[in-house]
């Protein structure tokens, strides 16, 4: 479910059609999986959405949060792409390849450039909804990822700023902890994973209807 005890107001967009960026990684990108276009979690999150909703896929592979990472989301094309766009709603999931050892010895500056990436989105649409997604599990992770650092450092920065921020939160680790089946590699989802994280998302934009 979404998360909700980092959240001080929740609102619902009633504007439609609306633009939903999706944010991330190469989990948000649909790596791993046959058909991405059809079956990553943004395109499963349209479907679910249908009529009125308009979803576009953002993700990037291998990009951080931390500005000092070793391939910061905030220097690729698609990051300009998805601020363009203007969207009224904004889901962002990242976190994950920050926790390898070389991006996390920058681990101090993570929640701050997290923050001025939620910035960017409402300073280009005011009134954006910007959703921070808590990370999915590694089993254990793979590439230098690590579920330890996701777990116990990274989840609990998100938490911190979410609260202080009143932004809402997507809590993804949660809701995909204890099935490493949907997880074939140990770090990216299948496409039926890729549709727990669509189910997610998705509840936490229809304010669970």
């Amino acid at each position: 479910m979404s998360d909700q005890k980092d959240l001080c107001t929740k609102t619902c967009t009633s504007e439609y059609p609306v633009r939903v960026a999706c944010v991330g990684d190469s989990i948000t990108y649909g790596s791993g999986i046959a058909d991405r276009d059809h079956d990553s979690y943004p395109a499963q999150l349209g479907r679910k959405l249908g009529e009125g909703w308009e979803v576009r896929n953002f993700g990037v592979g291998g990009t951080t949060a931390l500005r000092r990472g070793d391939f910061p989301y905030s220097r690729e094309a698609a990051y300009a792409e998805a601020l363009a766009w203007q969207p009224q709603v904004v889901v962002i999931a990242l976190g994950t390849n920050d926790t390898k050892p070389q991006n996390w010895v920058f681990a101090d500056s993570f929640a701050r450039d997290l923050e001025s990436l939620a910035d960017a989105f409402l300073e280009v649409n005011p009134a954006a909804e910007v959703y921070l997604c808590l990370p999915v599990p590694a089993f254990p992770g793979e590439w230098g990822i690590r579920d330890d650092v996701v777990r116990e450092e990274v989840v609990p920065q998100i938490r911190q700023l979410a609260a202080r921020r009143c932004l809402p939160t997507i809590d993804l680790y949660s809701a995909l902890s204890g099935h490493p089946e949907l997880f074939p590699d140990t770090v990216h989802p299948s496409a039926e994973g890729a549709g727990w994280i669509a189910a997610e998302v998705h509840r936490a934009l229809t304010c669970g209807e």
